[in-house]
């Protein structure tokens, strides 16, 4: 259920139309144009004033989706673990609910501040951190990228923070921040790892990753669910790297980077001989393919922004700050 569109094509870009698109002019020819390559160049991702633009565009298409749970009014502005997870809950909704989300409150996000990267190549991306009248007091964090000036901004990840625990982000002097690349060393954790190493530590602990409400907390509650009379329950978790799920990461001030990836978990629950799996929701229902008799098993993307710090700072330990998970699919046997 999940879309991973595979590498991206780096592309060939006319500078007028970048010029629209970035606050970095090069220099022009008589002709009052160049053309440069786009995998080479490193320029802002977008202005301020585009930037905004997307975030409106996308809290536009994402209510008109959830009113209407129709998924295909804002698969236009996601892509990746967001989508893979959006589309699932809409897909859902209108399974029990034909007629729409009749309890349908409309997102509003206001107090948006953006953080735009400059880099060369595909994809372009950049973060809008925003308040949301949903979440309680958790800032929703997102991220747009785009593979070309003439496709639209997708929203490819989402996280709620809870205030104050988002690092401060190194910018130079016009405000534009660092994008770190994913196998950049002299961190905790190169971001390309991040993935592979949560689901190793979500299995098997470690030192890797600091104490929290999605590391050691979230390990404990699994745990204390695997064995429960009559049901056992196994985890499996997947790390997930390619594609429109990769890993995307700003340099914080202090050194380190802020990280945004991607993973995927399946959680099977087994019912003892003679006996069967307690039912699930209706949402997982409408999700579930097969009947369900002797076990179910749920598969779920998940995505996460963490706090990667400098190598040998901190205790070297990688903070998650946030994380939003969704099933998307089921099967009953």
């Amino acid at each position: 259920m999940s879309r991973d569109r595979g590498p991206r094509r780096p592309r060939r870009l006319d500078q007028c139309a970048l010029i629209a698109a970035s606050a970095t002019a090069l220099s022009l020819t008589a002709s009052g144009c160049v053309v440069v390559h786009g995998e080479r160049e490193v320029l802002p991702a977008t202005t301020r004033a585009e930037a905004a633009k997307a975030l409106q565009e996308f809290t536009s298409a994402y209510n008109a989706a959830d009113e209407a749970y129709d998924a295909s009014l804002d698969a236009e502005h996601t892509t990746g673990a967001l989508a893979a997870i959006d589309s699932a809950r809409l897909k859902a909704g209108r399974a029990n609910n034909p007629g729409g989300n009749a309890s349908h409150t409309p997102l509003e996000l206001t107090d948006a501040k953006f953080t735009i990267p400059k880099k060369a190549g595909w994809p372009r991306w950049f973060v809008a951190d925003a308040k949301g009248n949903k979440g309680g007091d958790s800032r929703w964090v997102l991220v747009f990228t785009r593979d070309g000036l003439e496709e639209t901004w997708q929203a490819a990840y989402l996280t709620l923070v809870p205030p104050g625990k988002m690092p401060e982000i190194k910018t130079d002097r016009d405000g534009w921040a660092e994008a770190v690349p994913a196998n950049t060393t002299g961190l905790a954790v190169p971001p390309a790892g991040l993935s592979k190493g949560y689901t190793t530590y979500l299995k098997d602990g470690g030192k890797a990753f600091a104490d929290g409400a999605h590391t050691s907390s979230w390990r404990q509650s699994r745990e204390k669910r695997s064995i429960r009379p009559g049901l056992v329950t196994q985890f499996i978790d997947e790390p997930l790297t390619d594609g429109d799920y990769a890993p995307l990461a700003l340099r914080t001030e202090d050194g380190g980077a802020l990280v945004f990836f991607t993973t995927r978990h399946f959680e099977k629950r087994t019912a003892a001989q003679g006996t069967s799996v307690p039912a699930p929701n209706k949402d997982v229902l409408a999700l579930t393919d097969g009947e369900i008799k002797q076990s179910l098993t749920m598969e779920f993307v998940s995505n996460q922004i963490a706090l990667d710090p400098a190598d040998g700072s901190g205790g070297g330990q990688v903070s998650v700050l946030g994380r939003v998970q969704g099933l998307t699919s089921a099967k009953g046997e």
